[in-house]
């Protein structure tokens, strides 16, 4: 019988896992079969651009697909059974058994942070999420107010983004942090400021939201703050499914994993991207980025190839190369990194770096579709 290797979500890190693996393992005795909830491959990294009304066409999975030995079922997993090695699906074949399991399910917003932001806020961590905060913000453009809540980079790029495309929007950035860019040089930190200023955005620093009501926000000391529409990008959370399974989990819900992307309590299963608690060189746990779903993504194919052949592979290296923020279509910040993440000295800013980001983002693309992994993206 053929060894049935399954890899669930078609993200950054499981679409190069499948297309990696669909060209290191040119063999009869395998089938590679890859599970996912939609037949369109979603750039993450572009939904705050499909929130402020740009054009945005998800490329198809079964194009990015052709040439490869690899079967796309489209159906969304409801459960894993760990006993029967079984991934439950919801819709047909209903069910389908592996022997190795390659898990990349992606992240989803962390909504439940505080009281009211999943019946109020709005969210760019899926396409129907962004589609709906664009229909939003139509109806208050112009001269509606817009709070932004999270300075990481998904709030910093939504915001820019935003107000670049609505000059008569009122954005507001909230942050519990001192201040926003933490991580980049002082002249980075500079340029993000005053490009935020340029673009209008306020920035509201040492500010916690305590609870988002529908017409704006409760602050901790401070008074309410009133706002047509709340984007809530204070970060992302993995689904639930790894634990229910039973896997090992760390608090956020990731597959707790070896250096070689190995779930620690099931040997059969793998995790990547931002559904797996992953540790960098530097020692620190992986954070969840397109740059991190890149390496192990790579990483796994080569793991799984390895073993499959008989030979024990090494610890797959998860480094960074730089951050790309980008602060609307004309503008941005990219700091290059060590690869334990401390920024470096040399810092793109402006149009360059603007440009530089569109490449990156556009190599991602066509790296997936020859199964490997070119340049590298940030966090978006």
């Amino acid at each position: 019988m053929s060894h049935r290797l399954v890899v669930v979500g078609a993200g950054y890190a499981g679409l190069l896992a499948a297309k990696r693996l669909a060209r290191k393992l040119r063999r009869s005795d395998v089938t590679i079969t890859l599970v996912n909830a939609s037949d369109r491959f979603v750039e993450r990294v572009r939904l705050h651009q499909l929130a402020a009304g740009q054009r945005w066409a998800a490329p198809s999975l079964r194009q990015q697909l052709t040439g490869t030995s690899v079967q796309l079922v489209v159906a969304r997993v409801t459960s894993i059974d760990t006993t029967d090695r079984t991934v439950c699906l919801d819709l047909a074949p209903g069910a389908i058994g592996y022997d190795t399991l390659v898990y990349a399910v992606g992240s989803r917003a962390r909504l439940d942070d505080v009281p009211g932001a999943v019946e109020h806020a709005y969210a760019v961590a899926a396409p129907e999420q962004a589609t709906r905060l664009r229909h939003r913000v139509a109806e208050i453009a112009p001269g509606g107010t817009l709070a932004v809540v999270g300075g990481g980079l998904t709030g910093l790029e939504t915001a820019s983004e935003l107000a670049e495309s609505y000059p008569e929007l009122r954005v507001r950035l909230f942050t519990g942090a001192d201040d926003v860019g933490s991580g980049l040089t002082s002249r980075a930190q500079t340029h993000l400021r005053r490009a935020l200023e340029r673009l209008d955005v306020s920035l509201h620093p040492k500010t916690v939201v305590t609870a988002v009501r529908k017409d704006g926000l409760d602050i901790r000391d401070g008074a309410p703050f009133a706002a047509d529409a709340v984007v809530w990008t204070t970060g992302f959370r993995a689904p639930e499914l790894a634990r229910m399974a039973g896997f090992a989990t760390d608090e956020s819900g990731r597959m707790l994993v070896d250096a070689t992307l190995r779930s620690v309590s099931h040997p059969e299963v793998y995790a990547v991207g931002d559904a797996a608690a992953g540790v960098s060189v530097s020692g620190a746990p992986s954070r969840m980025s397109c740059q991190t779903a890149l390496h192990m993504g790579r990483g796994v194919a080569d793991v799984v190839a390895a073993r499959l052949a008989g030979r024990e592979p090494g610890p797959v290296r998860i480094g960074y190369a730089f951050t790309n923020i980008s602060l609307g279509r004309r503008d941005g910040v990219v700091q290059f990194t060590h690869a334990d993440d401390r920024p470096r000295r040399f810092v793109l800013t402006g149009r360059a770096a603007a440009a530089f980001k569109e490449a990156v983002v556009r190599s991602t693309v066509r790296s997936g579709r020859r199964g490997e992994s070119g340049s590298d993206e940030s966090d978006s």
